[in-house]
């Protein structure tokens, strides 16, 4: 017997239980479609996490109070430290100083040439949270005021896409003026141009001066709803002259941040009085350290979704498995008339694995198809990306449990005896 007779009458037998084979394709459509699309969530996250690091660039640090300080709010980037930083708390075996907020006398230390070579720029930051915007009747509460120098733009990669930044002279003055992001710009001008004109942020008039370029979201945060203006002007009419919420230090390359981190450490220690033996009251975020952490346990997580996943997969092949076995028993006197007549064992044998195989390819199939619709969508803010190495992997998975669990069931009907099987009921 030829194989595309084993084939015609493997398509045959699938076509006389049409409802059957197609529950039997949806469990391996499911499985595949899981594992592909979880992969790609994880890769989505992954990338829009790297993303948001990148922003700060490689050869940046953010030195952030470890203890609550005066006003001032939070700081622009906040988070942990990364491997190998001074990070207050949790240790028990050095004496605890008494903590001291950072201020501008800290960022202005950390400019001295001779003290902190590595050290390209340094920005204090004083942020405010949920600030109202108001313009001309439309109102808008900005998710993130951050007050800073000029230095910041650089340092954090936020370059402007219309308009201009506030400049050296502006902070000396004081200049109510702002720097704002995409979307407070959408959001309270609509189409038109924000240049120029002027916004009432807690009653008090900043003029708009320039528009950020579009940075994104980062899952559920939305990176352009920022507004920055000149630190001395939001010291004096929004937050007061209070602590720091960090300082975000610009080393002179990527591979100068860990000196920079060492120089700032030494600079902070001394004037923060940390002995070698106590712990720090502050903490410093290098982003290279984060990335690559970030990235590695990004990973570990994207590989347990498709494991998780993978698992669906199987409790499809266990259903190849049932189906074919009552495939064979309700086709036994079939096969034994097919014997008898001469087929070979192992047209029976080819025909069985032809039909599992075929159910677990077209599932898989299918699964790609309903995967990559899937992602079309965002999902949670994350955008998930397609995985090439999922794809060939869940079908690979597929057309593997397909011969793997049909090939019981296959071998059971190819060793029947064609008298036994005449004699079946």
């Amino acid at each position: 017997m030829s194989r595309l007779e084993i084939l015609r009458f493997a398509l045959r037998g699938l076509a006389a239980n049409k409802l059957r084979s197609f529950l039997t394709t949806l469990g391996i459509l499911i499985g595949v479609a899981a594992v592909i699309l979880l992969v790609a969530f994880g890769e989505g996250a992954s990338q829009s996490i790297q993303q948001s690091i990148q922003r700060l660039g490689a050869n940046t640090l953010t030195v952030s109070a470890s203890f609550a300080g005066g006003g001032g709010g939070g700081g622009a980037f906040g988070g942990g430290g990364g491997g190998g930083n001074r990070v207050a708390g949790g240790q028990n075996d050095g004496p605890r100083t008494q903590a001291r907020p950072l201020t501008l006398e800290d960022a202005r230390a950390l400019t001295d040439r001779e003290r902190a070579p590595s050290v390209r720029s340094v920005s204090p930051v004083v942020t405010a949270n949920a600030a109202t915007a108001v313009h001309e009747g439309a109102s808008h509460t900005i998710a993130q005021l951050v007050g800073t120098y000029p230095s910041y733009f650089e340092a954090t990669n936020r370059p402007v896409e219309s308009g201009t930044y506030f400049v050296n002279d502006d902070v000396l003055a004081a200049r109510k003026i702002m720097v704002i992001g995409r979307t407070v710009a959408e959001e309270l001008f609509g189409a038109a141009d924000p240049v120029g004109r002027q916004v009432g942020v807690s009653g008090v008039p900043f003029t708009v001066v320039g528009v950020l370029k579009e940075s994104g979201s980062s899952g559920m945060q939305d990176a352009d709803d920022v507004a920055v203006v000149p630190l001395p002007a939001m010291q004096q009419s929004l937050t007061g002259f209070g602590a720091l919420g960090s300082i975000i230090v610009q080393a002179t390359g990527a591979d100068t941040t860990d000196s920079a981190q060492a120089e700032v450490t030494a600079v902070l220690d001394q004037r923060h009085g940390i002995t070698p033996a106590g712990v720090a009251d502050y903490r410093i975020l290098n982003q290279a350290t984060l990335q690559e952490t970030i990235g590695s346990t990004i990973g570990i997580f994207t590989a347990l979704l498709g494991a998780v996943a993978a698992i669906s997969l199987l409790v499809g092949g266990i259903g190849i498995t049932n189906i074919m076995l009552v495939t064979v028993t309700e086709r036994t006197r079939e096969i034994g008339i097919r014997k008898a007549i001469g087929a070979p064992r192992s047209a029976i044998l080819g025909q069985f694995l032809v039909e599992a195989t075929v159910l677990s390819l077209v599932g898989g199939l299918s699964g790609v198809a309903v995967a990559f619709v899937g992602t079309r969508f965002t999902i949670a803010g994350i955008s998930p990306v397609l995985v090439p190495s999922s794809i060939a992997l869940a079908l690979g998975v597929s057309v593997g449990i397909g011969l793997f669990f049909g090939g019981y069931p296959a071998n059971r009907a190819a060793k029947l005896r064609p008298i036994e099987a005449l004699r079946h009921e």
